[in-house]
């Protein structure tokens, strides 16, 4: 997955090195006594804003993507703690943020054409519901006659 210079994401896409920080966190995860003394999480951080290998409308998209993971700035953060070892905590949040931005690079669907229901689906709807109305005329009071 790692290339000379940057992270291979899609076809075209390649993250620099230089746009990710990674900063290493005590986890809350398993790693009984190890837990307290060794930061094995990590944080890692990719400003999607200043990323020049990102096409414009790819930064809004990813941006839009990560939801609260992205802050103000258009910073992603991503933190990993499932692992307790720090390379595969390191390795799971680069994968996490390569899939994050190979799902904004696939284009949007296209827009819904509108249509109308055909003439004969139109008459068949107030048929039915004429004859529901009938149906629930007829549950009129008895008289007394």
């Amino acid at each position: 997955m790692t290339e000379t210079g940057g992270i291979r994401v899609a076809p075209g896409i390649i993250l620099d090195e230089d746009d990710l920080e990674e900063v290493f966190i005590r986890s809350s995860g398993p790693g009984g006594q190890n837990v307290n003394k060794v930061a094995t999480a990590v944080q890692l951080r990719f400003d999607a804003r200043g990323a020049a290998g990102l096409p414009e409308d790819l930064r809004d998209r990813v941006i839009r993507l990560a939801g609260q993971r992205a802050t103000k700035d258009g910073v992603i953060v991503i933190e990993a703690s499932r692992f307790r070892t720090q390379e595969r905590n390191r390795q799971d949040a680069r994968d996490r943020l390569a899939a994050l931005i190979a799902k904004a690079a696939e284009p949007p669907p296209p827009p819904r054409k509108k249509t109308r229901p055909t003439k004969g689906s139109v008459e068949r709807r107030l048929r039915t519901k004429a004859g529901r109305s009938t149906i629930k005329k007829m549950r009129g009071r008895v008289s007394d006659d």
